[in-house]
């Protein structure tokens, strides 16, 4: 047991190595690393770069650090403009729960952002990997970090073949990780962990001849790198059928603003739900916006259908243009409501698969706006 024990230091101690000749070598041009110091800044990519692509968060976090320079701006921003800024990179409560924790960090922590893991962690949407890496990277605290990629190098260099969901094998990767800091080199190892993961130690394409850890991993030697990190078997994806109503009355257009909490919380959409057993998908329209809004409509014609994945299911979403039949509108099953114009609509957040409707809705009505000009032209000759 001691001879493994020695080994694996021995083996900790020339990856650590490795990785820091790499990293200062090789590293990733991102803008949150090299060019600022900020810890807020730090913060806001740690946040963005959860369940998105570097590449997503290069261009989102450029603008949403000119909208909201400092944790200040966005803590008194409103959260509509929050997740205006936010729109399209997808998993809102993110933003969210970084707006709430902005204004936390503006009430209890005098607008700066807290310097220990534990004060870290009281912050909303801040778990275990973003706070050990904003305190590792912004504050240079010796943390080890455990992400997605971090976890297939180790899982790979390592040969540690259980499953990395579990607790007691997460409890074994992060001793591991924590066996490659030296005093004052987390951001380092940290980084050049993450980095070797996205570029060279790849989920599916693993590119062992490029690797600077290729002559100690394990998983490699004996052959298994594509088999590490373990992967459980995946569930089936369940699909919905979902049917929405664009509605109108006095040419605007209904739209209503989901309830805060839960998927796509604070954003506007159009209002619709997913089709009961045997029930049409007209029905289902005129039957969820009379549950969310109070009010009666009657389908004219299909808009558009919609396809669209999200994390854990499918949709197939059916758009159909209504027309407002009766009643008065109440905000029932959402947050709020708005009957707005057709052009107003870039003015609100909405989520992706709504996106696709409001260009439906931009193409099938272009054609519309120049035959009202002629008509318009045609009433103007003849008053005068």
């Amino acid at each position: 047991m001691s001879d493994d024990r020695d080994t694996t230091k021995r083996r900790s101690r020339a990856v650590a190595a490795a990785l820091k000749a790499w990293w200062h070598a090789s590293r990733r041009d991102l803008p949150w690393r090299h060019r600022t110091d900020d810890p807020y800044a730090i913060w806001v990519s740690e946040v963005m770069l959860q369940q998105t692509q570097v590449a997503t968060v290069t261009d989102y976090y450029a603008r949403f650090l000119e909208a909201f320079p400092r944790v200040e701006d966005l803590a008194a921003a409103r959260l509509s403009d929050v997740l205006k800024a936010w729109e399209g990179m997808g998993y809102y409560a993110r933003a969210r729960r970084l707006h709430a924790a902005a204004r936390r960090i503006v009430a209890e922590f005098d607008g700066r952002l807290p310097r220990t893991l534990e004060a870290l962690r009281s912050l909303p949407g801040v778990g275990e990997y973003t706070a050990a890496a904003v305190a590792s990277i912004a504050f240079g605290l010796d943390e080890p970090v455990l992400d997605g990629n971090v976890t297939r190098v180790l899982a790979r260099v390592f040969r540690v073949r259980q499953d990395p969901r579990a607790a007691r094998t997460r409890r074994r990767l992060a001793k591991l990780a924590g066996s490659l800091i030296s005093p004052g080199q987390a951001a380092v190892i940290n980084q050049a962990l993450m980095d070797l993961g996205a570029t060279v130690c790849a989920p599916r394409r693993p590119r062992c001849d490029a690797c600077v850890l290729r002559a100690w991993c394990l998983a490699a030697a004996h052959g298994e790198q594509h088999r590490l990190p373990r992967r459980p078997a995946r569930k089936p994806i369940p699909h919905y059928e979902v049917a929405a109503g664009v509605v109108w009355r006095r040419r605007r257009l209904l739209i209503d603003r989901r309830k805060p909490e839960g998927l796509l919380g604070g954003l506007w959409e159009f209002p619709g739900g997913k089709r009961q057993p045997d029930e049409t998908l007209e029905a289902a329209v005129v039957r969820e916006v009379r549950e969310e809004l109070g009010i009666d409509v009657r389908p004219t014609a299909l808009l558009t259908t919609v396809r669209h994945a999200y994390t854990h299911f499918r949709i197939t979403l059916h758009a159909f243009e209504c027309r407002y039949v009766s009643g008065r509108c109440r905000a029932i099953g959402c947050d709020a409501f708005q009957w707005v114009r057709l052009a107003e609509l870039d003015d609100y957040a909405f989520p992706a698969a709504n996106h696709k409707i409001i260009a439906a809705l931009r193409e099938a009505h272009s054609a519309e706006a120049p035959a009202a000009r002629r008509r318009q032209s045609g009433r103007s000759r003849l008053r005068s």
